[in-house]
């Protein structure tokens, strides 16, 4: 059985050398580089409706086009 998820935990991870925070929380995800304040959130919200993949899509097609 799942347990609810009613308070943040926060755990680390590290990729290519470098750790983050990966705080998973009831708002949503937020990964911040170890040692930095700003990371980057997403909200449970975008994720489900599909929105932080077309928000993904949409950057990957501007960085093919060089903008």
């Amino acid at each position: 059985m799942a347990v609810k998820l009613e308070k943040s935990i926060k755990r680390e991870l590290e990729m290519e050398g470098k750790t983050y925070t990966v705080q998973i929380a009831p708002e949503g995800i937020k990964v911040t580089e170890k040692g930095k304040r700003k990371g980057r959130e997403i909200s449970w919200r975008a994720i489900i409706s599909g929105d932080a993949q077309l928000a993904e899509d949409l950057k990957l097609s501007m960085d093919a086009l060089g903008g």
